[in-house]
């Protein structure tokens, strides 16, 4: 079993989605949104987001990549396995992401999501983890900017495990 240190408490961690959601609405007020959830790790933290909007009508949809290579690198070809469903032509969207690591998915992403003509794509991230950067994306909302270490919690898993705890935790070895 791995060892693991605390970095977000569940306190913190809902305490800044109250104030990404507001900074979202502040921007776009009123106007409706789309928010789209990366899967799998984005799920509860979109949950939590979309809950905290208060004064915008919201859609919601998920997308899932997947990028190949060896173990824990990537070959930087990055697929679409679950594309959205909802038409975003014209609309607002707030892509959202668990954890912004090489960038490389996230990039990808971005651009796949303007082939459906939407007004706008705006990312929102719990996390802006730079220690592994290899494309700079623009992040538009950020709600911790954690330097480095292997994250579990919160919707971050290590092969498939610690998505359920309700805090963010830096994994020991």
């Amino acid at each position: 079993m791995e060892k693991l240190k605390q970095v977000l408490s569940p306190e913190e961690i809902q305490e800044k989605v109250k104030e990404l959601a507001e900074k979202i609405e502040n921007d776009f007020k009123g106007e409706p949104l789309v928010f789209i959830g990366t899967l799998k790790g984005a799920f509860i933290f979109l949950a939590d987001l979309v809950r905290n909007v208060k004064n915008s009508p919201v859609e919601i949809d998920f997308i899932r990549a997947k990028s190949y290579g060896m173990s824990d690198t990537s070959s930087e070809e990055v697929i679409i396995t679950k594309d959205v469903e909802l038409s975003l032509e014209g609309k607002n969207v707030i892509l959202v992401e668990d954890i912004v690591d090489t960038g490389i998915t996230l990039k990808f992403l971005k651009e796949h999501l303007k082939l459906h003509n939407p007004k706008v794509v705006k990312i929102c991230a719990l996390i802006d983890k730079k220690e592994r950067r290899k494309e700079e994306v623009e992040l538009d909302y950020v709600g911790f900017v954690i330097e480095k270490g292997f994250l579990v919690g919160y919707g971050l898993d290590f092969a498939e495990k610690y998505r359920y705890l309700p805090g963010v935790y830096e994994i020991i070895k």
